[in-house]
């Protein structure tokens, strides 16, 4: 797995839990973006998660790495056309990294 993952230790804060790669605003934005709607467009997404362009390209290049998302290129109208989906093991990662959030979460609602 690209992101830090640890196996659940009841002594372990479940904020080590979450996975560092996904943890990035910017990143989370892509792959919720990308869970909730399937493929989109370099466009489309940038519009969903208020990127740069640069910026979407460098998040999006580090989720492509990890085997979170795919990207497939091709021509329309002449012009070149990115479009990215979320991969089964991006999915899963999100989903680990979700369920390590809610146990964060749960832990602080518990104490207070």
């Amino acid at each position: 797995m690209a992101g830090k993952t640890r196996l659940r230790d009841p002594g372990v804060s479940p904020a080590l839990e979450l996975d560092t790669l996904i943890h990035e605003r910017v990143r989370l934005a892509i792959l919720t973006a990308l869970g909730s709607h399937g493929s989109l467009s370099f466009n489309e997404l940038k519009a969903l998660t208020e990127a740069t362009d640069g910026n979407l390209s460098t998040h999006t290049q580090k989720l492509e790495n990890a085997g979170y998302v795919q990207a497939a290129k091709s021509l329309f109208g002449g012009r070149s056309k990115t479009t990215y989906e979320i991969t089964g093991a991006g999915r899963r990662a999100l989903m680990d990294y979700l369920q390590a959030l809610e146990r964060l979460m749960g832990g602080l609602k518990a104490t207070s």
